[in-house]
């Protein structure tokens, strides 16, 4: 029996893989069905279909930026399987509001002026959902799981996700939105009562929660008036101090400041792509939203399979030594696919193409390989890495370095979902965007290298003075 099968059978495993396979099924189910709904039935416009991709891709990353260390000092402090619980239990009411939206946006109620802000505002309640979980699915794991199951089952978890997310995509795309928003909201129940399942998981270490600018102001500052208008501006700027705080805390370990980099690159060309996909299939390959969701589903199996194919080649070992070729060959695939994209037929007839007449295309089957080939090396890229958040860093702060790489990631991603709009206003093909991307691999490769050189150091520092001491003895002999 293998490591991975083994964990599958287990109660200190399952119901965390489980609640957070629901979780991102449900935000996936919930944010593609919206995308698509309006790339294709509310706008009739490249530029404005991109701008609206890259928006709803920037409000979910927001909170991760301004929520992130909150969340870190959270699980830190608290017991992780009450915050899953609580976290779940509030799914249940932003999927109702967001079925409320997507309801007024099939009807045609108030589209622009009420329902889709309403249901980016969803969004942003969802993204602050996961993230508050994101720092709890990878650091809960070296608590529940042996030292040499913890690589596997970070994969397992995300290899789990990207199936979620290719179940959630596929949906999006294959049902009708009236369907979409009944099951969000039986998703958010089903993943509420598994949560419960989750073990307990204390806090590790004698952490307090600390608010290094809010305390002192609300010493120094009076009951009223004043209070009541700044508390929510200085909760703000008390999360960004503690956001900078806590990133700069991670410099201080080369591989876990390595790792963060790598991951925020990986993230940064993944957004890229996700705003890119629905605007690309619609206007460049005249295809239908089906097919769009078809390119989100092919991303995510390739994540999947490089994920546990990583464990494989590994066995085990939490190292990023081929974390640098794989993110290379991700680069040369997406310049394969932008080749793939730019050679693809014009359409003169205009009409979108349904999927069983898109897979017949000449060039069909090679874009799906270049795309299933981008997303297999990304998954091979990052699972090491983020093994080793966990892994390097002290036990009590495993939760608060899994929110500094968020901040990092969700910076990255936003400065990746700026450079997409600008690129757009300023007329570059969305096509063309997609070299953006492959660019930006050449960089992580390097990232990738660093991290790599600062693991094989560690190592060597680890083993130097175990050597020193066996050599003592033999040097005393001779004098």
């Amino acid at each position: 029996m293998t490591t991975s099968t083994h964990l599958m059978r287990q109660k200190r495993f399952l119901p965390l893989m489980v609640t957070q396979f629901f979780n991102a099924f449900n935000d996936n189910l919930f944010k593609t069905a919206l995308v698509l709904f309006v790339v294709y039935s509310v706008y009739n416009d490249e530029a404005k279909e991109s701008v609206f991709s890259a928006l709803s891709t920037g409000i979910f990353i927001l909170p991760f930026v301004i929520l992130s260390a909150l969340a870190g000092q959270l699980a830190d402090t608290n017991d992780k399987a009450m915050i899953i619980r609580r976290v779940k239990l509030f799914e249940i009411f932003w999927a109702s509001l967001g079925a409320l939206g997507l309801f007024m946006a099939w009807q045609g109620i108030m589209v622009h002026t009420v329902a889709i802000p309403l249901l980016l505002f969803v969004v942003f309640l969802a993204a602050a959902q996961s993230t508050f979980l994101a720092p709890i699915k990878y650091s809960i794991l070296p608590q529940h799981l042996k030292p040499d199951e913890v690589l596997p089952g970070t994969g397992l978890v995300e290899a789990g996700t990207y199936i979620a997310i290719l179940t959630g995509t596929i949906l999006a795309g294959f049902i009708r939105v009236e369907h979409a928003m009944i099951g969000i909201i039986i998703t958010a129940f089903i993943g509420y009562f598994v949560s419960r399942w989750v073990p307990e998981a204390p806090p590790q270490g004698d952490h307090e929660m600390h608010y290094p600018v809010l305390e002192p102001w609300l010493e120094k500052t009076p009951r009223g008036a004043a209070r009541i208008v700044g508390f929510v501006p200085m909760v703000m700027w008390d999360q960004l101090v503690m956001s900078w705080k806590l990133v700069f805390d991670t410099k201080a370990n080369r591989e876990i400041w390595y790792a963060i980099l790598a991951i925020s690159f990986f993230w940064t060309i993944g957004a890229v792509l996700f705003i890119q996909f629905p605007p690309l299939a619609k206007n460049q390959l005249m295809a239908s939203k089906e097919v769009a969701s078809l390119f989100l589903v092919i991303f995510s199996i390739g994540i999947a399979i490089g994920s546990v194919g990583i464990n494989a080649l590994l066995k085990g070992e939490v190292s990023a030594r081929h974390s640098p070729i794989s993110v290379v060959f991700m680069g040369v695939f997406i310049v394969g696919f932008y080749l793939v994209c730019r050679a693809w037929p014009a359409d003169a007839s205009n009409e979108l193409l349904a999927v069983q007449d898109w897979i017949l295309e000449p060039l069909a089957i090679p874009l799906s390989l270049m795309l299933l080939g981008i997303a297999t090396a990304g998954g091979m890229f990052v699972v090491p890495l983020y093994a080793f958040l966990t892994t390097r860093c002290e036990h009590d702060a495993a939760s608060r370095t899994i929110a500094a790489n968020n901040i990092v990631n969700s910076l990255a991603m936003v400065v990746g979902s700026v450079m997409a709009v600008l690129l757009t206003l300023v007329g570059l093909p969305t096509a063309e965007q997609l070299l953006l991307a492959a660019a930006m691999s050449v960089f992580s490769a390097w990232l990738g290298w660093k991290l790599f050189t600062a693991e094989k150091e560690a190592r060597e520092r680890a083993e130097r003075p175990a050597h020193n001491d066996d050599d003592r003895p033999k040097a005393e002999a001779a004098e």
